[in-house]
């Protein structure tokens, strides 16, 4: 029964029955199965070489193979088999376990309330900060009442179609359902107070806005005057520049009254980015409407100069309207103050940050009208001392320029704004700090805070945490002695399975409380944060 083999300084050979298979370089070791080895080295305690040895070994084969085989069948070889739970195949999709709300319910699977009743209701925890718990149902509970009352996938698939026509129709109709739905507002009343748009306009941002366009509207109609008056270059470039100025605040009007705009499912972040755009519409429209006209103005009346006329109501119109425009700028100045010292900033951090784009443009733009009046005022003296009229189309060439540097400030913060631009460092080493701080948090990675504009930041970070701290956490909640008897009841693998999905699921349960916990934390102790996107390692 021996088959020997020789290679290459090796030795090799197979042992039938109750012998292992064993491949030696210079030393022969047999192992036997009741646990004992024999080893063969280079040379037995009696000096024979490992090729002598293999020979006694396969001479007493014979008389030695049935006492082998004896205790063999004495001592059978004991092997530990490992105890695994088979594994579960879900297949790509699977949404047996899902819970869904009864809105989903109603809306995709064509539901009544009443059908909802009588199916299984689950208390969840709720994603809102405003309630604790809600009602979901189990999607497959909700499949089979659908099939239920509808028959038939099929009878529910025409269902959904003709209720996704409808709501197309009902979209296109959009204007005269509106118009309808005041009517029945102003018919049966309305069970919330209506926020006045109005209000806006009587403080903060909206307040010197309102004063910019009236004042501004008054400036470009004696300015107008004027220059039909004089024919004056730089009269005329101030008329314009008043006429932008009115214009875009206009715009800026607009863009605070839609930016108070609640927000809907296709606008999940509300409409606050409506400032920035009005001030970015404002800022090309100054370019184009105050930079552009008087460059204009100004070259025509380099290349085609003509006399001018008196200058006396021109002077006086223009030191009204450095008075107005004077007062105008104070209020903004006023107001960007209060909002810097609210925030903890200066005042130049206020205005570059573009923290309120509404208040910074009426500062700009007051602030170059300011000195296009200074400007316009020295080039038409010179051109009343001189009775050169080169000077004036200067005048409206130097007003441009300044109208065209406010205008590229503007477009470049506004814009800053709108890519979504970080917060400062100390305040996000802040938050973080707040986090690690935490003792179910070990680590933080990838972290990012946007500043999403009017002092609104959107935090989002990736979160290790800590199982043995969740683990603890839950422990605490529970009755140590009544979980203690459980695990003694354990005996089988299916009492195992039930135990670990029973108590695993309250674990994830205790985590997802840890992690809104934190959320809730991060924006009591940071007003600003918003919107907190904690994702799990």
């Amino acid at each position: 029964g021996w088959q020997a083999s020789m290679k290459t300084g090796s030795l090799s050979y197979m042992i039938p029955c109750n012998r292992l298979p064993v491949q030696l370089m210079s030393q022969v070791r047999v192992y036997t199965s009741n646990g004992q080895k024999k080893d063969l080295g280079s040379e037995d305690r009696n000096g024979s070489t490992p090729e002598e040895t293999l020979h006694k070994v396969g001479k007493g084969q014979d008389t030695s193979n049935a006492g082998q085989k004896q205790s063999f069948l004495k001592e059978p070889i004991q092997v530990k088999v490992k105890a695994v739970l088979k594994k579960r195949e879900y297949g790509p999709k699977y949404t047996q376990n899902n819970f869904i709300t009864g809105v989903r319910a109603i809306n995709e699977f064509c539901l009544k309330s009443s059908d909802l009743d009588q199916l299984r209701k689950i208390k969840r925890r709720s994603p809102h900060d405003d309630t604790e718990t809600f009602t979901v149902y189990l999607r497959s509970d909700v499949e089979a009442k659908s099939l239920e009352v509808w028959g038939s996938p099929e009878a529910l698939a025409r269902e959904r179609k003709r209720r996704k026509e409808a709501e197309i129709k009902y979209r296109e109709n959009l204007f005269r359902n509106q118009r309808l739905l005041r009517e029945y507002k102003e018919f049966f009343g309305n069970t919330k107070p209506r926020s006045s748009a109005a209000a806006m306009f009587f403080k903060g941002p909206g307040k010197v806005v309102m004063v910019a366009i009236c004042i501004n509207g008054l400036n470009f109609f004696f300015k107008l005057l004027a220059w039909v008056y004089t024919g004056s270059a730089s009269m005329f470039s101030e008329a314009i520049h008043s006429l932008a100025d009115t214009c875009n605040q206009a715009l800026l009007a607009l863009g605070i009254s839609q930016s108070a705009r609640t927000p809907d499912p296709s606008h999940p972040y509300g409409f606050t980015n409506m400032r920035y755009i009005a001030s970015l519409i404002s800022g090309v429209g100054i370019f184009m409407m105050g930079a552009g006209l008087s460059w204009y103005h100004g070259i025509i009346g380099l290349l085609h100069p003509h006399p001018i006329e008196s200058l006396l109501w021109a002077y006086c119109i223009l030191a009204g309207s450095l008075v107005s425009e004077g007062a105008t700028l104070l209020v903004a100045i006023n107001e960007i103050r209060r909002s810097a010292r609210a925030k903890g900033l200066s005042f130049y951090q206020y205005v570059v940050q573009s923290r309120d784009p509404s208040t910074n443009v009426v500062l700009l733009e007051d602030a170059a009208a300011v000195l296009s009046v200074a400007v316009a005022a020295t080039c038409m003296g010179l051109t009343s001392l001189t009775g050169n009229p080169y000077y004036d189309s200067v005048g409206s060439l130097g007003v441009g320029t300044l109208l065209g540097t406010v205008s590229a400030f503007l477009i470049y913060t506004n814009t800053e704004a709108l890519l979504g631009r970080s917060i400062q460092p100390e305040q996000l080493q802040r938050l973080t700090e707040l986090l690690e701080s935490d003792p179910v948090v070990r680590a933080i990675h990838d972290v990012k805070a946007t500043d999403m504009g009017m002092s609104k930041v959107r935090f989002k970070a990736e979160v290790d945490f800590d199982g043995r701290v969740v683990t603890r956490s839950y422990l605490e909640k529970q009755d140590i002695e009544q979980l203690l008897q459980e695990i003694q009841q354990v005996k089988t693998l299916e009492e195992l399975e039930a135990f670990m999905l029973k108590h695993g699921e309250n674990i994830i349960d205790t985590l997802g409380a840890e992690v809104d916990r934190l959320e809730k934390d991060l924006k009591q102790r940071n007003p600003d944060v918003r919107h907190v996107d904690l994702e799990i390692l």
